[in-house]
């Protein structure tokens, strides 16, 4: 049985790689005559993968412990949901899982509208570059990260899911992480096809929608990490610039420069071979990511370690970095034009999209640093959060500038609505006063949160003043987003510089104050079910007298796991929210307790869920969309 999904795969393999060949033949021949049989090979081999995909989800369903992967992450114990979504816990799931979603999209892509406005030798390039991705993820399947290997006896039970992953946030996180990185696909390679058939259409418009989307996934994946971070390990935080949290972060911070560079390119016919180089980028760095998680050259909390794929993604990468720069230095010559100054628009745009490099740099930097100081120590030397937050957000506050003052510039520069844009620069310095009197008094954070709150004002003084935005969904979308982010920058800029940490070793009956919360140990309950033990230390919660609620933070000791399990619990608010942490307790129930304070930080997720929905109202039709002409671009999306 097992036997099946495996030749899927190698089945798979051959066919992409046939029908690269034949693409590349045609190709060099200039002709189109057996893209019909290349589209056909498409749609088999996302059968195939699928069926391999089917058969490892059955697995799990089945508890088939002789599977080596399913024995792996599962055990009979282990609810149907997370036995089902264990199918990405681990490296070799996870990259059958990344695979099917890049076979997926590609054969979605094939039968849009869009793919049928590319010329013919337009769709041959693509398929050449798109068949090469997707070879590259069968190879690795059928070789280094076989997720079908067999184990013989089989076991009667199997090892168990990390606790870790045993969470929702969790269970949702990879695959919003993966979805983004299958949906980069497509627009790379359609940016290097298009370059080298100088295609008619534009690429990025074409590409729009991928692009928007798999942006909006990645940003949804590294946002629910951070909630997942923030409940489950007990950190008390959501980012610790950990080397797995800023694989993701690298492409959606090249991403969301091209998403700038890219209106320009639009507009103005301009930055072609910028727009190229940042789409392919972005993909690279995808992988990339998936490099430092998998390669064990990073030591991280949460890293798979060294599972042989190290040296074939890093010579994948450098291939298709080398690919790329052929294309665009031999590639057909384009006639770009000229940018207006640094204070129009698209300057301010241009400027925006440099920062988002600068900071993908310093993060990728960073967190090389242990390998890049082997160069002259024997000892690795990592850099701490405290070195990300002093030269990243900084940065960061620049761009929260940067998004108050944009809207209000015109494309060719000088302003539109002085009159509003006064009053915006008054409501802004009013807001830093009222921060500042309320006791925001770090320059960083009374900048963030008065540049995030700012936001929301200009938005809605441009919603006033300019009626055309109301009646336009794609300007919903565009500054949907940037409200999203408004409100991260606020909880953001809040909730870490002025967290209130304490902790304390309380007996039954005894309590601690923190800020202005009373808090009362009760006592501790212990229950067991067939996975695991539960301890949990009953807390009352008061406030200025009068009791307001319950926590119950909890030590859990898993059956097939050593070492006990934190599970924090938290007092919900808008303001500012308590957050309890059960870090020990002794037979006598006495307990070691850690409470902290985190105000504003339930408005980085709902940021987070603003940026998620309202950002697919940016998804553009076809009618009225041929961005071909020499038009400026649309204001919503600048």
């Amino acid at each position: 049985m097992h036997i099946i999904p495996y030749f899927s795969l190698l089945a798979a393999l051959i066919l992409s790689l046939l029908a690269a060949a034949a693409c590349l033949h045609q190709a060099w021949e200039g002709r189109s005559r057996w893209l019909p049989w290349v589209e056909n090979a498409q749609i088999v081999v996302c059968t195939l993968v699928t069926i391999s995909s089917f058969f490892l989800l059955w697995a799990f369903y089945v508890k088939d412990f002789s599977l080596l992967y399913v024995s792996r992450y599962s055990d009979l114990t282990l609810p149907l949901f997370y036995r089902l979504t264990a199918f990405w816990a681990g490296q070799a799931g996870s990259m059958l899982f990344w695979a099917w979603l890049v076979v997926v999209c590609g054969t979605i892509f094939l039968f849009t509208k869009r793919y049928h406005l590319l010329g013919a030798q337009s769709r041959v390039f693509f398929w050449i570059f798109f068949l090469g991705v997707q070879s590259f993820f069968m190879y690795l399947l059928t070789g280094h990260q076989n997720p079908f290997l067999e184990i013989s006896p089989a076991p009667l039970d199997g090892q168990g899911l990390n606790p870790l992953l045993q969470h929702p946030g969790m269970i949702i996180h990879p695959p919003t992480l993966f979805i983004g990185y299958a949906g980069f696909t497509i627009p790379a390679c359609l940016a290097l096809a298009c370059w080298i058939t100088g295609e008619k259409h534009s690429w990025i418009e074409i590409a729009h929608n991928w692009t928007l989307t798999a942006w909006i996934f990645l940003a949804a994946g590294i946002i629910i990490g951070g909630w997942w971070a923030y409940l489950e390990l007990g950190w008390g935080g959501y980012w610790a610039w950990d080397p797995v949290e800023n694989a993701s972060l690298i492409p959606w911070l090249s991403s969301t420069a091209f998403l700038h560079t890219a209106i320009v390119g639009q507009g103005r016919k301009a930055l072609g071979k910028t727009n190229v180089l940042l789409m392919v980028l972005t993909l690279v760095l995808c992988f990339m990511a998936t490099y430092l998680v998998r390669s064990g050259v990073i030591d991280s909390l949460h890293a798979f370690g060294d599972g042989g794929v190290g040296n074939p993604l890093m010579f994948f990468m450098m291939f298709i970095m080398v690919v790329t720069a052929l294309v665009l230095f031999f590639g057909p010559s384009r006639d770009d034009r000229p940018l207006s100054g640094l204070g129009s628009r698209q300057g301010l745009l241009v400027i925006t999209a440099w920062i988002f490099l600068t900071l993908g740099l310093v993060v990728l930097m960073g967190t090389f640093w242990p390998v890049i100081s082997k160069l002259w120590t024997e000892s690795p030397l990592g850099l701490d959060a405290g070195f990300y937050n002093r030269v990243t957000l900084p940065l960061f506050v620049v761009v929260g500038a940067l998004l108050v003052i944009c809207p209000w510039i015109q494309w060719r520069g000088g302003v539109r609505f002085g009159k509003g844009l006064a009053v915006l620069a008054g409501i802004w310095l009013a807001l830093g006063v009222v921060l500042w009197i309320n006791g925001i008094r770090m320059p960083l954070a009374v900048v963030g949160a008065s540049a995030g709150l700012a936001m929301v004002a200009s938005l809605v003084l441009l919603f006033i003043l300019d009626p055309s935005l109301r009646r336009r969904r794609t300007a919903w979308g565009a500054h949907g987003v940037h409200l999203g982010i408004a409100l991260m920058f606020l909880g953001v800029a809040i909730s870490g510089p002025y967290k209130v940490e304490v902790d304390a070793v309380l007996a039954p009956g005894e309590s601690m104050v923190i800020q202005d919360f009373t808090v009362t140990y009760l006592e501790m309950e212990t229950w067991s079910t067939p996975a695991m033990t539960v301890y949990a230390a009953r807390l009352e919660i008061a406030r200025d007298g009068q009791v307001i609620g319950e926590l119950a933070p909890q030590r859990r000791v898993y059956r097939t796991w050593d070492r006990p399990h934190t599970k924090v619990d938290t007092r919900f608010s808008l303001g500012v929210e308590l957050y309890a942490t059960l870090l020990g307790f002794t037979q006598e129930d006495i307990i070691s307790l850690r409470m902290s304070t985190q105000p504003l930080v339930n408005w980085i997720w709902i940021g987070c869920i603003i940026i998620c929905v309202v950002g697919f109202f940016a998804v553009r039709t076809l009618k009225g969309r041929a961005r071909d002409v020499d038009t400026e671009p649309d204001p919503a999306t600048s």
